[in-house]
């Protein structure tokens, strides 16, 4: 059976491990790899690795340094398929949303191709007499990423091409679960000119984790995942002197207020909250709608909706499905745990996505789209995230309810609300506890040159991933305060006539 290694200073690096992690496809729950679950000694040679080939690739001119991501594109544009049939095996999300996923990284390597300008700095002439500041935004060195299993590329590209478009050199330890794609992207980045060292790949568990999280020579650690594990990274990273991005769970809520357009919002709705299975940290996963008129007539049109839907393997040969299997066995189980207790709680189950069989895939890891009615926010599957294919249906008398339900809640991650009227919108936009707002947008999810981050106990730190915080995040400002006495200023020059450049 063919074993995921690491990749440490541009290399496969095998590992001496006597543990492993199996690697399966979801839609068919067979055991396709294993991957290798790193001993503490092979992390501290991928740092080691990065921590040397750092000196250089600070000193690399920025516009060498974008000419490499601008390579990197080009062949993340050429190899898609390869990497979004690689994604869909592993973890089970439909071909067109593994594309979506890699055209979503893709936007953040096209940022980090602007680096020249983005790393600039700030100047002031003549802040006294004869004095000039000017600032520099330098790299840090190693730094660390620590990615989920729903998004094994684009979480990543959160990441690395900003680190490294910067001038930091980077490890990353992929998720145990889907772990093959972390490989490609480093052959890629190699393949794309990047030098050996400069960024590496460690396969394991909290061993491994913990590692990146107290060795000295790490100097920040960004993370997504769960809150409770986004907490202990934020708090050991901190401890140990890092810099720490972790980015935690989510419950994101959408309002629908009576006057929406209620076939553009259920539509949106349907893809919002079952698209990807719904193992989405930006999934909606509840409906607060406003008044009993509209909640029925969104339950009637979800219902129809749900019934139409085609869940099955994420590739196939014909029409593509709706909708694939979760990750793993266990996590199928702790979904159907939720929807039990769900049942158990007063909570009207519409759908049943329990027992989800699919022809021809009897040992595949499916759960069918789940719709909830009468949710109160007592309710466990109100106030955690399920990270599945599960929707529930909040009801409320007016917006002011609705509003004050969704800034009680202890995440703070997305939220959305579907309206025509823009002075509602208005208001919501600016009184929702939320780091990232939809207007008849279900998944505000922003672009590479925006930042993406939540509040309250989604996000621990104070800079988000990519856009400008990014930049901030893998970088540290150093403020030069200049005076230069009189000189003697030269009389003549030597003359140059061909065209500078500073390649």
């Amino acid at each position: 059976m063919e074993t995921v290694h690491n990749f440490i200073n541009g290399q496969i690096a095998e590992s001496s491990t006597e543990r492993f992690g199996a690697v399966f496809n979801p839609a068919t729950g067979e055991q396709t790899r294993k991957v290798v679950l790193s001993k503490a000694e092979e992390v501290e040679a991928a740092v080691a690795a990065a921590h040397a080939a750092f000196p250089a690739w600070k000193k690399t001119p920025p516009l060498r340094r974008a000419r490499v991501m601008f390579k990197f594109k080009a062949l993340l544009e050429a190899n898609q398929d390869k990497l979004a049939r690689l994604i869909s095996n592993e973890h089970g999300k439909v071909y067109s949303d593994a594309v979506g996923e890699l055209t979503r990284g893709l936007e953040v390597v096209e940022f980090a191709c602007g680096i020249p300008h983005l790393q600039k700095g700030e100047s002031s002439a003549n802040v006294g007499s004869g004095v000039d500041s000017h600032s520099i935004m330098q790299p840090l060195g190693v730094c660390a990423g620590i990615t989920p299993f729903n998004f094994p590329a684009m979480v990543p590209m959160w990441m690395f091409p900003i680190a490294l478009a910067t001038g930091n050199s980077f490890v990353l330890k992929p998720s145990e679960k889907d772990p093959s794609l972390g490989l490609m992207l480093a052959e890629l980045l190699k393949e794309a000119g990047l030098p050996d060292g400069v960024f590496n790949v460690v396969n394991g568990d909290k061993e491994a984790v913990d590692v990146l999280l107290t060795d000295p020579r790490v100097q920040a650690v960004s993370f997504v995942g769960s809150t409770p594990i986004a907490e202990y990274i934020y708090s050991t990273a901190s401890a140990h002197g890092k810099r720490c991005q972790a980015l935690g769970g989510a419950k994101n809520h959408c309002i629908l207020m009576p006057d929406a357009d209620l076939e553009m919002a259920s539509g949106a709705i349907m893809g919002a909250g079952f698209g990807a299975a719904g193992e989405r940290c930006m999934a909606l996963s509840v409906v607060v709608a406003v008044g009993d008129e509209t909640a029925d007539k969104l339950l009637a049109s979800l219902s129809e909706s749900i019934n139409k839907m085609r869940v099955g393997p994420g590739i196939v040969d014909g029409p593509e499905n709706d909708m694939g299997p979760v990750i793993s066995a266990q996590h199928r189980d702790k979904i159907v745990g939720y929807i039990d207790a769900g049942v158990e709680q007063g909570a009207k189950l519409v759908v049943d996505g329990r027992g989800c069989q699919v022809e021809g895939h009897d040992n595949g890891y499916f759960v069918g789209p789940t719709l909830f009615d009468d949710v109160t926010p007592d309710m466990t599957i109100y106030q955690d995230e399920i990270f599945g294919p599960v929707l529930s249906l909040v009801r409320v008398p007016d917006y002011q309810t609705a509003l004050e339900l969704i800034n009680r809640h202890e995440y703070g991650n997305g939220s959305a609300i579907f309206t025509r009227d823009g002075e509602t919108a208005r208001q919501f936009s600016e009184d929702v506890l939320a780091g990232m707002v939809g207007v008849n947008v279900p998944i505000p999810v922003p672009m590479a040159f925006h930042s993406f981050g939540g509040w309250k106990r989604s996000i621990f730190g104070p800079l988000n991933v990519h856009g400008n915080d990014g930049v901030r995040f893998y970088t540290r400002m150093k403020t030069v305060t200049t005076r230069w006495p009189a000189s003697v200023r030269l009389e003549t020059h030597d003359s140059h006539f061909t065209m500078p450049t500073m390649g």
